[in-house]
């Protein structure tokens, strides 16, 4: 088991542990650096470091998961230790949590035109304090009986390819590290594999300010992890990873610290975003 976890979500964007039951979960769980990497928000942190007082033994690192796109694929960027009460940076976060009601709106309605009404207060409601997404109309869908599991939501309805997808509002990923590295903060690659032209992106990224990419992470195989370390260490990039937990309880979810880098990954983001104007607290 991993010491580090360095992609965790929670109630304040699509997870559903609140940041004090997720700091109580990954405290048993034996961890000692996690990152609180919500999506487009850093609301959670203050909640997270509060119940963290009661475990001198964890640090937790201040992260936040912003989503780009290239064309014909989607990236999500990390970024760790940033300076996230900067008020550019928030000013930013909230356009971009903005950018996700109007999107969701918009699909709420495609989905009534569809015949699968879903009301935006129930959505709203799931989302709670949180930063609305799509795992919340997809919950709302399976409460309504219009699926049988979440995934069947993204893979026909509000995923990229589904029918009632919407886009939302374009950032590319050299515009995310830019931000990410504005506010002190170590930006990172999130889950790579899916990517097409993987070492034509990262050349690209590499350019813009990306100094790691996510290695250890919940899906990949040990090959797959072993194929990604040759890329970092080709590229001279931090090898990065954790669970991205989420709490969903489907059967096959990862729990945190069942992957996770190094314990000199951890110390090295927080070396290098000292450095350069960024926090851990």
């Amino acid at each position: 088991m991993a010491e580090v976890d360095l992609h965790l979500h929670t109630t304040i964007s699509d997870g559903r542990l609140t940041p004090q039951q997720l700091v109580h979960l990954v405290a048993r769980r034996g961890l000692r650096v996690v990152a609180v990497s919500d999506h487009d928000i850093t609301d959670g942190l203050e909640a997270a470091w509060d119940a963290a007082e009661e475990y001198p033994q964890l640090t937790i690192l201040p992260g936040v998961e912003l989503s780009t796109d290239i064309p014909g694929n989607e990236i999500h960027v990390l970024g760790y230790c940033i300076n996230y009460r900067a008020a550019d940076f928030q000013a930013a976060l909230k356009r971009f949590r903005d950018s996700r009601v109007g999107r969701a709106q918009g699909m709420v309605e495609r989905l009534r035109d569809l015949g699968m009404p879903v009301d935006w207060e129930r959505v709203q409601q799931i989302a709670g304090e949180g930063a609305i997404g799509r795992p919340h109309i997809a919950r709302a869908m399976l409460e309504r009986g219009y699926i049988s599991r979440l995934s069947e939501a993204f893979d026909n309805y509000i995923g990229r390819n589904g029918v009632a997808y919407v886009e939302r509002e374009k950032q590319s990923p050299e515009e995310a590290i830019q931000l990410i590295v504005k506010a002190g903060g170590v930006p990172v690659l999130a889950h790579p594999a899916h990517l097409n032209n993987i070492n034509e992106t990262i050349d690209a990224l590499k350019t813009a300010g990306l100094e790691g990419m996510e290695v250890f992470y919940a899906e990949y195989s040990h090959t797959m992890v072993e194929h990604l370390k040759d890329i970092a260490l080709q590229n001279d990039l931090l090898p990065c990873g954790g669970s991205d937990y989420h709490a969903n309880d489907t059967p096959r979810e990862p729990i945190p610290g069942d992957k996770g880098p190094p314990l000199w990954v951890a110390d090295r983001i927080m070396e290098l975003a000292l450095q350069r104007g960024g926090v851990l607290r």
